[in-house]
């Protein structure tokens, strides 16, 4: 299995990460892997972010198909002056 060093880990920071390893009793190796693992899965990569901008384009155009349209600069515009 891979090993992989961190060095120059601000106090701070290494304080919480230890703080919370123990209160999931666990050591503060397992908590800094499943930290890296909810990050990355909490991070969408470019490519699923240009997919979703791709299905939210297309979706607006199938609103636009069905008459369905939102301006959204005049919605904002139209805000501003209440």
């Amino acid at each position: 299995m891979p090993i992989l060093h961190v060095r120059n880990v601000p106090e701070e920071l290494y304080e919480r990460i230890r703080a919370r390893a123990a209160a999931e009793r666990r050591s503060i190796s397992s908590e800094v892997i499943d930290l890296l693992g909810e990050g990355l899965r909490a991070t969408p990569t470019r490519a699923e972010l240009d997919d979703w901008f791709e299905r939210a384009r297309l979706f607006r155009e199938r609103l636009a198909e069905r008459g369905f349209s939102f301006d959204a600069t005049a919605a904002i515009r139209e805000d501003r002056e209440r």
